[in-house]
């Protein structure tokens, strides 16, 4: 990592790529999205070593529910796991859990695993990790608004009222499968955030490309629109 570049404080993960790594080795969809939720762990520890205060990983979104009943039952029974177990080892590490994203169509046992998830890590502060699950972004600024409850809504007003709203602004997003969009992630996050496409399937990426993603991301001039 480079001393004198700028200091990656928040980074964005879009986890793309796990059905086509599946699919290119001949393997079941499921066992793609368990290697992904692995890489996850480990590139979240990385990262977390590495300084970066914030990372936020697109997990599940809102149109993923049109995806098969198999699929989105599993991805949900991933969710359970990483709130009732992983989420325990996360906290002997120090590191804080979000959830972020609707609360519709989520099971009432997986509600509770989660709020139990953030009540045991609220105080961690040596990293925070964003699960955003069940999320989109013009979901996340629409239920923003509506939780203004006013006729004039400020920039300051959304972002008060934002999922987990202490979460700051994307500085690095970065996308793998080689595919170059954002796909609705943290819309009003990511408005000055530098974006890095990785032609890699989610459970290719390492740790060597997490440390690459850093130093290109500090080599940057960033001018936020100026």
């Amino acid at each position: 990592m480079s001393e004198t570049g700028i200091k990656l404080r928040h980074l964005g993960l879009i986890l793309d790529g796990n059905r086509r790594w599946a699919r290119q080795k001949g393997i079941p969809t499921m066992q793609g999205h368990k290697k992904g939720y692995e890489n996850l762990k480990t590139i979240v520890r990385a990262a977390v070593d590495r300084g970066v205060n914030y990372i936020s990983a697109y997990v599940f979104s809102m149109e993923n529910w049109n995806r098969s009943k198999e699929e989105v039952k599993y991805l949900m029974d991933l969710a359970l796991h990483l709130a009732i177990n992983e989420v325990k080892e996360l906290h002997k590490e120090g590191i804080r859990v979000h959830f972020l994203g609707s609360k519709e169509r989520i099971s009432a046992k997986l509600l509770k695993a989660i709020q139990n998830a953030e009540d045991l890590t609220r105080n961690n502060t040596r990293g925070t990790v964003a699960i955003c699950f069940n999320y989109g972004g013009k979901q996340e600024i629409a239920d923003a608004v509506n939780a203004c409850k006013k006729d004039i809504v400020t920039p300051d007003d959304i972002e008060q009222n934002l999922y987990a709203p202490d979460v700051p602004p994307i500085d690095l997003l970065v996308r793998t499968s080689g595919e170059q969009r954002i796909s609705g992630f943290m819309l009003w996050r990511a408005a000055y955030a530098e974006l890095l496409f990785v032609d890699k399937y989610w459970p290719d990426f390492s740790i060597a490309d997490l440390d690459d993603a850093i130093q290109k991301y500090e080599e940057r001039e960033r001018r936020f629109g100026s």
